[in-house]
């Protein structure tokens, strides 16, 4: 059985940063998409940035493009949100997830295993 266990939320002041983990167990993951999405209160889970377990394919939401990198570390089964330059619309839960297929996507319905999120909290 897949297990994903995010790591790395807390509180941090607008303009930092911070890095998140997701920790991934129970298969090969070789041929499929990691995704990270994240939810605010009352608002739908909205995607953020996807990578391929193997290859160079990424892609990012508009709302991230240019301050969060996702990046992996397949010999750990470990894939990172590093987050720079947070504003506090970026305050929510994160949530990583493996897709289904090799195909990354912005919809969560193409992701089967979820992990129990981790809260991040961005401060004015």
């Amino acid at each position: 059985q897949v297990q994903l266990v995010e790591s790395g939320g807390g509180l941090v002041q607008a303009g930092g940063s911070l890095r998140l983990s997701c920790a991934a167990s129970g298969r090969t993951f070789s041929n499929y998409a990691v995704g990270w999405f994240r939810q605010a209160p009352g608002k739908e889970r909205d995607f953020v940035v996807g990578i391929r377990w193997s290859g160079p394919n990424t892609y990012y939401s508009d709302s991230t493009k240019g301050r969060f990198t996702i990046s992996r570390d397949n010999a750990n089964n470990t894939v990172y949100l590093h987050m720079n330059s947070l504003k506090p619309e970026d305050t929510a839960v994160y949530y990583c997830a493996l897709g289904s297929s090799v195909v990354i996507s912005r919809d969560p319905l193409r992701y089967d295993s979820w992990g129990q999120g981790t809260q991040v909290t961005v401060l004015s």
